[in-house]
């Protein structure tokens, strides 16, 4: 399974890369900030929206620590998508935070 650290996901939205951010965690989490620009799929609702990725682009999997999205991320390769685990989750990432 691929990996990036919160340091390289600074860096990538800081140079305006087009980025493909899932955040795996709970309504109440995502009520606490979302990484700008991620789109919100709770990871027990995956199998019923997997319809709504798109497996010709590259997904970065975010939850709070690292071992949710690792889990999403396991599903979605066997789907046959691009994905990589952000380590350490949102108790890693220090960036801007985005509330919807």
């Amino acid at each position: 399974m691929k990996t990036m650290e919160t340091t390289e996901i600074l860096e990538l939205l800081d140079a305006n890369e087009d980025l493909y951010i899932i955040d795996v965690r709970e309504d109440d989490e995502v009520a606490q900030g979302m990484i700008p620009g991620a789109q919100h799929i709770a990871i027990g609702t995956i199998p019923d929206r997997i319809n709504e990725l798109d497996a010709s682009k590259p997904y970065i999997i975010v939850c709070k620590a690292g071992a949710r999205s690792a889990n999403a991320c396991s599903y979605l390769e066997a789907q046959g998508f691009d994905v990589t685990n952000l380590e350490g989750g949102m108790l890693a990432y220090d960036g801007e935070l985005e509330f919807k």
